[in-house]
Formats: C-alpha cells, sequence, structure tokens
C-alpha cells in the first residue's frame, strides 16, 4: 500500500501518523506548509483505505477452517489444495523442544504433502474447532494433552497463511484452559 503513496505522502503519513509529530513539526522537516501535510496525511489514509482487502466474515472462515479439518482428516488431498491459496504458507514453532517443520512451507502442493505426511505420523490425535487469536482456528490434542494450537489467515474463499505452535511453552496458557 505504501507503494501507492507518493513520497510527499508516505513522509506526511509516517511522520504523523505513526511517530506522531505534529503537523507543525511536518512541515518544518519537509519544507511544506501545516495545511498541506495535513492535506498529503488525509491523502495517505485515503489510498490505505482503499488498499484494504475487506476481511473475510468470521462465518466464513469458520467454514473455511472446517473444511480444512475435515478434509486433512479424510487425507483428501483435492479438497485440501481447493482450500489452499496457490502462494500460502506454513509456519510451525517447535521452539526447538518439540518436533516441527524447519522452515516455511510455501504453496499448496507443498503445504499437501507436509500435511499428508503429518496425518500418517499422527496417532490418538483430537483436532478441535476453536477461536485462536480471535479467529477460526484448530487445536489438537493427544491424550488430552494440547499439542497445536494453529490459527489460520483467510483471504477469499482460501487460507493464506497457518500458524502451527508446537513449542510447549507457547501452550502453557492453552493447557490452563482446557
Amino acid at each position: 500500500m505504501f507503494e501507492s503513496m507518493t513520497p510527499a505522502e508516505r513522509v506526511a503519513f509516517i511522520l504523523h501518523d505513526v511517530f506522531g509529530f505534529a503537523f507543525a513539526e511536518v512541515a518544518e522537516i519537509v519544507g511544506r506548509t501545516s495545511a498541506a501535510c495535513r492535506q498529503l496525511a488525509f491523502s495517505a489514509r485515503r489510498r490505505i483505505g482503499a488498499a484494504q482487502v475487506p476481511a473475510t466474515p468470521a462465518v466464513r472462515q469458520a467454514r473455511i477452517v472446517r473444511e480444512f479439518k475435515q478434509a486433512w482428516e479424510a487425507k483428501d488431498i483435492d479438497a485440501l489444495i481447493a482450500l489452499l491459496d496457490p502462494d500460502a504458507t506454513v509456519i510451525a514453532d517447535g521452539g526447538g523442544r518439540v518436533g516441527t517443520m524447519l522452515r516455511p512451507i510455501e504453496g499448496a502442493a507443498q503445504i499437501v504433502r507436509s500435511l499428508v505426511n503429518l496425518a500418517g505420523k499422527q496417532r490418538d490425535l483430537t483436532v478441535l474447532e476453536r477461536t485462536v487469536n480471535g479467529r477460526p482456528g484448530l487445536v489438537a490434542q493427544q491424550d488430552g494433552v494440547i499439542v497445536t494450537v494453529v490459527a489460520f489467515d483467510v483471504e477469499g474463499d482460501r487460507i493464506k497463511h497457518i500458524w502451527a505452535v508446537r513449542n510447549p511453552d507457547k501452550l502453557r496458557s492453552w493447557t490452563a484452559r482446557s
């Protein structure tokens, strides 16, 4: 979105809206009037608003996460690929304490390959739909203990990013809730 702004809009916006400079101070820095700087920041905000993609409604996000869970449990490769953005990414955090992917996985086909491989290794895993970071997500339990919390970024009707937390230190707050 910053690329859509002129350099002057970018400077006025960042100095005022991000760093909290008064327009009089911004004017001194950039060599324009306070009114001109106010207008530049206004234009920058308008560009930002126009560039933002409307959020996927929570009901649709929940449906997509549910379909993802069902497809993963069924090992339905075609359904998983259909739910993922072609450029989707997965990042997992084991904190060096539990096994996980060492690098982000990029691309729907590579993600599905990893998920199917993972599904074959998991035994007695219960996956529950839960709210994660204020959005629909998944929580995996093994023998009643939470072992993974998964958050999703859904854009439109596709999953764009997946974050899996497996680090037991980071899961403590989740185990306290269950």
